[in-house]
Parts: C-alpha cells; sequence; structure tokens
C-alpha cells in the first residue's frame, strides 16, 4: 500500500451520524403533501446521491415533476433550520480526526450535502482540524463525479497518488476511482459491507480506531 499523505472524507455516514436529522426533515416534507411516510431504514437507503435524488426516492412513484419540487423546497427549509437537532459525529470519529491532524495528516470533507450545511456541520463539530470542506454547489457535478475532489485536492496542494477517499458508500468507492484515489470503506454508516466490496473498495475498515491505525502504520 502506498503512503498517504492527505485523507479526504465524505461527511453523512462517514463523520456524521446525520440518519435520523434526515428522517425527521424527509417525513416533515412528506406530511406537508400528504404523502405516505418513510421509515428510517428506507432513508437510509435513499441516502448517497443528494438532496435532490433524496427526495425523488421518497415521494411516491407518481408524483409529478411540479410536486417533487415543491416537495424538495419544504425540505430544504426545514432542513437547513434541523440540521443539528440529532446529528452527532460516530463514536470514535472525533479522536481519530484529532490524532491524524497531529500526525501532519491533510484533512478534508468532500460531500453531496449542499455547501453551507457541510461547512457549518464540519466547523461545528471537527473546528480547524479539517482544513477544507466542499459540498453540493449549483452547476457543479455531484459525486461520483470526481470534480469536488479534485478541486480539494489542488486546493491543497495534494497529488492523488498519495490521497484517499473515505466513504460509507458505492458511491464513494466510485467517487474514489473516478478521481484516481485508493478507496477506504467504512461500515458503520448507511451501506453494508458488501455494497463496498462489490463496489470495489480498495480497503473495507469497521471502527475508526482500525482506520486510525491504518493511517499511523502506513505513515511510520
Amino acid at each position: 500500500m502506498m503512503k498517504f499523505k492527505t485523507a479526504i472524507f465524505d461527511l453523512d455516514g462517514t463523520l456524521l451520524n446525520t440518519l435520523e436529522d434526515l428522517s425527521d426533515a424527509v417525513n416533515y416534507a412528506l406530511k406537508q403533501k400528504a404523502y405516505p411516510l418513510r421509515t428510517m431504514e428506507e432513508v437510509r437507503c435513499f441516502i448517497g446521491n443528494g438532496i435532490e435524488m433524496l427526495i425523488r426516492r421518497a415521494v411516491p412513484p407518481e408524483t409529478e415533476e411540479k410536486d417533487m419540487l415543491d416537495t424538495l423546497s419544504i425540505f430544504r427549509d426545514y432542513y437547513r433550520t434541523h440540521v443539528r437537532i440529532k446529528t452527532q459525529p460516530f463514536e470514535g470519529i472525533p479522536e481519530a480526526i484529532d490524532e491524524l491532524k497531529n500526525q501532519g495528516f491533510a484533512l478534508a470533507v468532500v460531500s453531496n450535502k449542499s455547501h453551507g450545511e457541510t461547512e457549518a456541520l464540519v466547523r461545528e463539530f471537527f473546528g480547524d482540524a479539517i482544513t477544507i470542506s466542499l459540498g453540493s454547489l449549483p452547476d457543479f457535478p455531484r459525486k461520483p463525479a470526481p470534480n469536488g475532489v479534485l478541486r480539494v485536492l489542488t486546493a491543497l496542494g495534494a497529488d492523488a497518488d498519495s490521497a484517499v477517499y473515505i466513504g460509507d458508500s458505492d458511491v464513494d468507492v466510485a467517487t474514489a476511482k473516478n478521481a484516481g484515489l485508493f478507496s477506504i470503506g467504512v461500515t458503520w454508516g448507511y451501506r453494508d459491507k458488501a455494497v463496498l466490496a462489490d463496489a470495489g473498495a480498495d480497503c473495507i475498515v469497521d471502527t475508526p480506531k482500525e482506520l486510525l491505525s491504518l493511517f499511523l502504520q502506513e505513515h511510520q
């Protein structure tokens, strides 16, 4: 394995457990439209390709485009003010991030969550330990397109050969591959281990401690 110098993380399901807040916001929006509500397990499976796709998957299959967009608008307005009600880092993540920072790794986040929400959450939970956070921007390709990861690498002055992308989904594995990065899948998020394996993750870890050990061993 290579010597890693830069670690770029997915956010939802990798660093932060956002599932309850997302589920609450989805069901709030669905309720306003008198649509059937979704279970948390259903919402978990809908996450990964951005907010618009989340809502497209959550509304009834026969929903017209204008009604889907209206539901999306309701979701955005509600989630914007309820983004940090139940959301917390996964156990062991803050300690792992701090140790990676202390050991000299460059750390960043690239997420399909909106850019404003991504920045706010990263700032609140990780402070300046994470140098750059990039979320979804208008007219900017979302993951698994490599654009966000490549933009962050350029901003950090880093190269793909010594960087790794870490995430909990097949979308994240594809993002890493598309950007030419080593991919690490984590199993504590929103997708099963089999999904990560089928997607071709270069490495799969089960705990933040295992992730940290991987980096520190490679750094020696």
